[in-house]
């Protein structure tokens, strides 16, 4: 199954930033862009790509000890930008950034010590992905518009475990499907 670990906004901090996105997608040049669905917004810590099902125990446990050495924390949806010449545009954070980035350096050495090949480590950056696109796309307005953007602040309290299923249908505007398999709380709290 094709898995990541992730933080999941809570269901208030994705309206106020589907509020932010739909200004986004009225602006000149947006039908260019594939936009992610509410549903589908979260911080991917590590992205295990395709894990064989006999090794998704040892991840689990390993990800569950990271939670457990893991205070909660506060973050907040902040800003914007862009990765690849606007193949991904994205929503920044803001609060407990350094905790955040902890959490993921502890995600991806689970993964490295379930035996998972993590390929070379890159340093990470906090971000949501609103939208894609296969080709270059100028998303300098969009960027510039989520600017001001700040959400309001929440306290992580747990790091989740998320199988994704890529489209297949091949209809245009399908989205990926997640689904959080397992959720432990950080701290080792209830």
């Amino acid at each position: 199954m094709r898995l990541f670990a992730a933080v999941l906004p809570p269901e208030d901090v994705t309206r106020e930033l589907a509020d932010e996105t739909a200004v986004l997608r009225g602006l000149p040049g947006a039908e260019a862009l594939r936009w992610t669905g509410r549903p589908g917004w979260h911080f991917t810590l590590a992205f295990y790509g395709e894990v064989d099902q006999d090794v998704v125990p040892e991840l689990s446990a390993r990800l569950e000890r990271a939670a457990h050495r893991t205070a909660p924390f506060a973050l907040a949806l902040r800003g914007g930008g862009q990765f690849g010449h606007g193949r991904a545009l994205w929503a920044g954070a803001s609060g407990e950034v350094a905790a955040l980035r902890l959490l993921a350096d502890r995600a991806e050495a689970a993964a490295r010590k379930a035996g998972l090949d993590m390929g070379e480590h890159r340093r990470y950056k906090a971000h949501l992905t609103l939208a894609r696109s296969r080709d270059a796309v100028d998303v300098r307005p969009y960027v510039e518009a989520l600017d001001a953007f700040a959400g309001r602040t929440w306290t992580v309290r747990e790091l989740a475990l998320v199988r994704s299923a890529l489209p297949t249908s091949g209809t245009p505007g399908e989205q990926p499907r997640y689904e959080a398999v397992a959720r432990w709380a950080l701290g080792g709290g209830g």
